[in-house]
């Protein structure tokens, strides 16, 4: 499996309505991260699990979401995180 894959299984949890990935590993050849094998991605995800969070508690629940994802194998992940109401 992926790690994107792996990535959108574990968010599944969320139960998001939408989930926008993209792997942008390769504009960062050469970075000290992409050097260790960690991948950079960016997310958009919409879920009403979000609602009521500050932005910075959103990321945080996407963070707690990936887990040990984030220790190694994701080195950077530029997030986006909206209710179903801020599309």
């Amino acid at each position: 499996m992926s790690l994107a894959e792996r990535i959108r299984e574990r968010l599944a949890v969320l139960a998001p309505q939408k989930v926008e990935l993209t792997d942008e590993s390769g504009q960062n050849v050469g970075h000290e991260g992409a050097k260790d094998g960690g991948s950079h991605f960016r997310l958009t995800i919409v879920s009403s699990a979000f609602a009521g969070l500050k932005p910075i508690d959103r990321h945080r629940r996407v963070y707690e979401t990936l887990g040990p994802l984030m220790q190694r194998e994701i080195h950077a992940l530029a997030v986006r995180a909206l209710t179903p109401d801020e599309l």
